[in-house]
């Protein structure tokens, strides 16, 4: 595999988090996340602290960082070292977070299908068109 430039390890790293493949993931205070990702695809571990991206991808939030590492434990050992600084200076939110991860595209009904108010779905009563 060829060597990926900062800007595709970010961009690889968002799409490995939103995909909710980030072994662990903080919320820091400000909107800011901090994250444990081992990336399958190379052997590598990642530490990756980031904001919230509202530009949907058109350009890394400010602040972003990452460190890399061969294995994941000396990423695991960094992440626990950033995340009890984080805990000690009254920035850790939250240990476990899932907050604003996935596609921005999420908001709306879910569509099931075109016959969706038959007979089979169980949101409709039998009165209904009687």
């Amino acid at each position: 595999m060829d060597e990926l430039s900062e800007e595709q390890v970010i961009d690889r790293l968002f799409a490995l988090e939103n995909e909710g493949l980030a072994e662990e993931r903080a919320e820091l205070t400000d909107e800011r996340f901090l994250s444990l990702i081992h990336d399958d695809e190379t052997g590598r571990a990642y530490v990756f602290r980031h904001g919230v991206d509202d530009t949907e991808g058109a350009e890394v939030p400010q602040d972003t960082e990452y460190w890399e590492y061969p294995r994941l434990e000396e990423a695991q050992r960094v992440f626990r070292q950033l995340l009890e600084e984080a805990s000690q200076s009254g920035e850790l939110v939250e240990e476990d977070s899932e907050e604003d991860l996935g596609d921005s595209e999420t908001a709306g009904a879910e569509v099931r299908d075109r016959y969706a108010a038959s007979d089979e779905d169980l949101l409709t009563t039998e009165d209904e068109g009687a």
